[in-house]
């Protein structure tokens, strides 16, 4: 079964940090960009970050740069998104996304919630 399982979202206050993770199964992620977006209530989804399957490029939004941290460890078929200096803004639901478009085909996982409140 082809799945997409993202973790680790919660309750923090300004300031502090979560690790999310994105863990495949029934596929293997080396093979595709992988991307974390977010969605606030009331608002459209935006990417915050995104990892390439070639060269482990990334890329960030102006509004996460220097405090989000994406990696990815193939061994464990997951991807993680390191998240610091949280901020109340950041309160959304974080989904991770696994595209591969030479094949067309792309994943979503459920989301995780993220409050950053004090």
């Amino acid at each position: 079964q082809v799945q997409l399982v993202e973790s680790g979202g919660g309750l923090v206050q300004p300031g502090g940090s979560l690790r999310l993770s994105c863990a495949a199964s029934g596929f293997t992620l080396d093979y595709y960009a992988i991307g974390w977006f977010r969605q606030a209530p009331g608002k459209e989804r935006e990417q915050v970050s995104c990892i390439s399957n070639s060269d482990d490029n990334t890329d960030y939004a102006d509004s996460v740069k220097g405090r989000f941290t994406i990696s990815r460890d193939n061994a464990k078929n997951t991807v993680y998104l390191q998240m610091n200096s949280l901020k109340p803004e950041d309160t959304a639901v974080y989904y991770c996304n696994a595209d591969r478009p030479t094949v067309s085909r792309t994943y979503w996982g459920q989301g995780t919630q993220v409050t950053v409140s004090s």
